[in-house]
């Protein structure tokens, strides 16, 4: 397949296979040295999961809520991102994109899921150049104007694929901006207003599992290096 219906149903089945892992047992870590290999855990009290299925990659941590990530996914699928175990509607996120270069097929989201229903949602702010998330074949249901800019609302669905809980069939949620967020400043992503939107839509999220700001890739060369926080702590 090419890289249009490939798109994000690819990606998000291996990151949905990798959460499933997660419950086997997370792999607790302190070190910061880079981590290379699939695995979850915490870091300086946030939550991380990394996971490709090909090619090369690697994931350094930094100081205060930072990492960095260089990944050549030549055939290959790469989800890494850091964030929290426990997801929260009321969450403000801040974050700082130093670099995201994301090439072909990869993009920068605030990432998490839901139970009971089972959902996986996107807030997406940038992404590569030969592909938009979630795909030519996604109808837009409306848009959001939240945190200086303006994202389109879809709801997709995967049939038994890959989940925190299984193989299931669960909802996708999305927003994506309009246009690519700059990189090299402080953003924030108000994540109720997102949650707002979608009920309007009649799209209803359940209990908030975890909740990451996420780089995703397919088959594409990239790099990023993000600071991430909950902006309510400061």
């Amino acid at each position: 397949m090419g890289l249009g219906r490939r798109n994000a149903a690819a990606l998000t089945g291996v990151f949905a296979a990798a959460l499933a892992s997660t419950a086997l047992g997370a792999v607790a870590s302190d070190e910061a040295a880079p981590i290379c290999r699939n695995q979850v855990g915490q870091h300086e009290g946030l939550f991380y999961t990394f996971w490709k299925d090909a090619g090369t990659a690697c994931m350094t941590f930094g100081a205060a809520g930072s990492y960095s990530l260089e990944y050549d996914l030549h055939p290959g699928n790469l989800v890494a991102g850091l964030g929290w175990r426990n997801g929260s509607v009321s969450r403000r996120v801040g974050y700082r994109a130093a670099a995201f270069e994301p090439g072909t097929n990869s993009y920068l989201a605030l990432y998490g899921w839901s139970t009971d229903p089972l959902v996986e949602y996107y807030v997406v702010d940038n992404w590569g150049r030969e592909f938009t998330p979630p795909g030519d074949d996604a109808r837009a249901l409306g848009t959001v104007e939240t945190d200086g800019g303006t994202y389109r609302i879809y709801r997709t669905q995967r049939v038994d694929k890959p989940s925190i809980r299984g193989i299931a069939t669960f909802d996708q949620f999305w927003s994506v901006r309009t246009t690519r967020r700059r990189v090299g400043s402080d953003r924030k992503i108000t994540f109720a207003n997102h949650v707002a939107a979608w009920r309007r839509h009649g799209l209803e999220l359940g209990s908030l599992d975890y909740q990451v700001m996420a780089v995703e890739g397919y088959g594409s060369t990239g790099r990023a290096s993000l600071s991430v926080w909950d902006d309510g702590d400061r």
